[in-house]
């Protein structure tokens, strides 16, 4: 064999791989790209409903569901701008931090401009009273300190 010859048998062998690293991507990228679209199309699971993929689970009919004056998916309590404060407040923060800190409109107020200032909250506009009033109306500074006294209890001595 010349070393022409040889020369055309290296170059076809390194087009072979070539193809067949090509070939590779473009089946990855293709089954990426499907993945990508739609997650389900990987599930193997056959006709049964997969509880596992988001949006089957009966969850989507319930996301802003009030029941006994309560949001199901943040605790807060139903009241007029109740839906503005979920929209503002628990993108950043859960609203079990809401719940817990009561406070007065001046304090709330406080907490706000705190928040613009040093966390990036954006400018409310006219969310701002909204947001304030419900916070006001339904998580009012708790005016009982201490928990009541324990009464109607049995004590035993303790022996020494």
């Amino acid at each position: 064999m010349n070393k022409q010859d040889k020369f055309r048998q290296q170059v076809k062998s390194f087009y072979s791989v070539l193809v067949i690293s090509f070939a590779l991507v473009l089946l990855i990228g293709v089954v990426g790209i499907t993945y990508m679209m739609d997650p389900s199309a990987f599930s193997f699971k056959g006709d049964t409903p997969n509880s596992e993929v988001i949006g089957t689970t009966g969850e989507d009919d319930d996301w802003d569901k009030i029941e006994n004056g309560i949001h199901l998916r943040t605790g807060f309590k139903d009241g007029e701008g109740l839906m503005t404060v979920v929209n503002n407040c628990t993108n950043c923060h859960s609203a079990q931090l809401v719940i817990q800190n009561r406070m007065n409109e001046e304090r709330w107020i406080e907490t706000i401009r705190w928040m613009q200032k040093t966390q990036n909250l954006w400018d409310l506009g006219p969310n701002e009273k909204i947001i304030v009033n419900y916070l006001v109306t339904n998580y009012p500074p708790k005016s009982k300190g201490r928990r009541e006294a324990l009464t109607n209890i049995e004590w035993y001595p303790l022996e020494e």
